[in-house]
């Protein structure tokens, strides 16, 4: 169970110092701390070279040269007992180092131990696949590609996932816009319509905030709801009364549970107390 924190004046308190939030450091502890840990990193170290090796949150962490990929999976796998692959993708370092961190999440349910390889690949660079290994990195690695614009090497279907297969940029890179850029705006208007039916519809609104005013069942319009199908213009807007509730209150067999809500009841503070 996780320690109490005080919810003391927790509005008024400022969650980060700076404008961005800067993870806090792991701490990294000796490989030699955990005997089933030490043995898998001699295994490994015989037959790959390692760059660093540490335990970090009960892992084993090695980080490997990004040719050596295949030669550290299918040793975890077939010698270590790493038999699940829970997980492979990539971070995107390019403004700080210049390429992508690609990491694989191993997991051995015999030994109940974790191990995640790193390797860190240039920008423009690729990666050898592990489809070969493990049938679960064929759409892991596609969606790294689709989202990265990251290559695996000798993927049996290196194509997009999620995104259309003919989206510009990659959706997970820093540098790719949060509300998307000139084609992700009019993608759906110029592939179902058309660009000559711009001016008529509109951009996409990209923006999961949005509320549109004249949405089709007129639910954002409290207060003047009209009828569902009913005409939408700026002139068939009638004024009707907020409810909050059912008329007589919310009751429960024929018992009041909450009073009627009375609108004119409602005071409005000038300035907070």
């Amino acid at each position: 169970m996780r320690a109490y924190q005080p919810k003391n004046n927790v509005q008024k308190k400022s969650y980060y110092n700076d404008r961005f939030y800067v993870t806090p450091t792991l701490q990294k502890k000796s490989v030699y701390d955990d005997s089933t840990f030490s043995n898998d990193y001699l295994s490994l170290s015989k037959k790959i070279e390692i760059t660093e090796a540490f335990l970090e949150l009960d892992h084993l962490v090695i980080w490997i040269e990004p040719e050596d990929n295949i030669a550290t999976v299918k040793h975890a796998k077939e010698i270590l007992a790493y038999d699940l692959l829970v997980e492979l993708s990539a971070i995107d370092y390019v403004a700080a180092k210049g390429g992508f961190e690609i990491f694989y999440e191993m997991l051995s349910t015999s030994k109940r131990k974790r191990l995640r390889i790193k390797t860190f690949i240039k920008a423009g660079e690729a990666i050898e696949s592990i489809n070969p290994l493990f049938r679960m990195a064929d759409w892991s690695e596609r969606e790294m590609y689709d989202m990265f614009g990251i290559i695996a090497n000798n993927h049996p279907y290196m194509k997009r996932i999620l995104m259309p297969d003919d989206w510009q940029g990659h959706p997970l890179l820093k540098t790719y816009p949060l509300h998307g850029d000139e084609a992700a705006r009019w993608y759906e208007v110029d592939k179902i319509f058309g660009k000559e039916a711009r001016d008529t519809i509109g951009p996409e609104q990209r923006d999961a905030a949005a509320i549109d005013r004249y949405d089709t069942t007129r639910f954002s319009r409290l207060g003047h709801e009209v009828p569902f199908g009913a005409e939408i213009s700026e002139g068939n807007e009638p004024d009707t009364p907020i409810r909050y509730q059912e008329d007589g209150g919310v009751k429960l067999f024929g018992i009041p549970l909450v009073t009627p809500f009375d609108e004119i009841e409602i005071k409005n503070l000038k300035e907070r107390k």
